[in-house]
């Protein structure tokens, strides 16, 4: 599931799988139809899946969720600070830097051996439905 080359581990199609089928399990269990991307540590595509029902418009967008985990490093979402300059500079970021930046949850980066080796996105649900298929589906590579 994870190919270790030059002493760094590699998300794998098989591994990326592994984390897309583990994500569309636990929709199907919290009955909630959503689209789920899976990418590499670059935000490249190794694994797609959009549920029956789930909306179209949010294909994008688990889609940018997934590369922003990956490229930022970070889970996404909104600025952790609460005041409004901090939602302002969260929002700009996202509108520059589209695919790499947003701030609505449900994109986690894949980390094994602590580093990031792709990322998760799942959209379709609300916030916390999505984080929770997401985080299922990022547990599937400390399972292997």
């Amino acid at each position: 599931m994870v190919l270790v080359e030059h002493n760094r581990p590699r998300l794998t199609l098989e591994g990326a799988q592994a984390v897309l089928q583990a994500a569309l399990k636990r929709a199907a269990e919290m009955a909630c139809p959503v689209n789920i991307a899976v990418v590499d540590d670059g935000g490249h595509l190794l694994a797609f899946a959009r549920m029956d029902g789930a909306k179209p418009s949010s294909i994008e967008i688990a889609l940018t969720k997934a590369r922003a985990a990956a490229l930022r490093r970070a889970p996404t979402g909104p600025p952790m600070v609460g005041d409004q300059l901090n939602l302002l500079l969260g929002l700009a970021l996202a509108a520059a830097r589209g695919d790499q930046q947003t701030p609505i949850r449900g994109g986690l980066p894949l980390v094994v051996e602590g580093q990031v080796i792709g990322g998760i996105g799942v959209s379709a649900g609300t916030e916390d439905q999505d984080v929770e298929i997401a985080r299922a589906g990022a547990a599937a590579l400390l399972e292997a």
